[in-house]
């Protein structure tokens, strides 16, 4: 039986799961869909996940993209767990500006300023 496609890259650090997408447009239902399913199982899989999700490369993010981050971030704080946002482009940022999901979801400019901020709860 095939492998299901996969839309995340995923890396296991000592004090954090990274999570990059595999993705430039991150617009299609179907692959949102299956973003969340993935995010949803390494919350699941984890007893207090601390998760960095990289947004390198990403281009374009349609709003059911956003949703399911708000939805993602829910599940990591009802199991006390830590997520951070990193690596944005400006144009991205911009929209969770807008939004005000930058006020929701915590983003640190670069993957090391998201791990920095692991060790601090917030």
């Amino acid at each position: 039986m095939a492998q299901p496609q996969t839309y995340l890259k995923v890396a296991q650090d000592t004090d954090c799961t990274r999570v990059e997408f595999g993705e430039k447009h991150i617009i299609d239902e179907v692959v949102i869909r299956a973003i969340g399913n993935e995010l949803a199982k390494l919350v699941d899989d984890s007893p207090r996940p601390r998760i960095v999700i990289s947004f390198k490369g990403v281009e374009h993010l349609s709003s059911a993209a956003l949703g399911t981050l708000i939805t993602i971030t829910n599940r990591v704080k009802a199991k006390d767990g830590q997520l951070r946002l990193c690596e944005i482009n400006p144009q991205i940022l911009q929209i969770f500006e807008i939004t005000k999901l930058n006020r929701i979801l915590r983003i640190e400019k670069d993957l090391a300023a998201a791990k920095a901020s692991l060790a601090s709860k917030a």
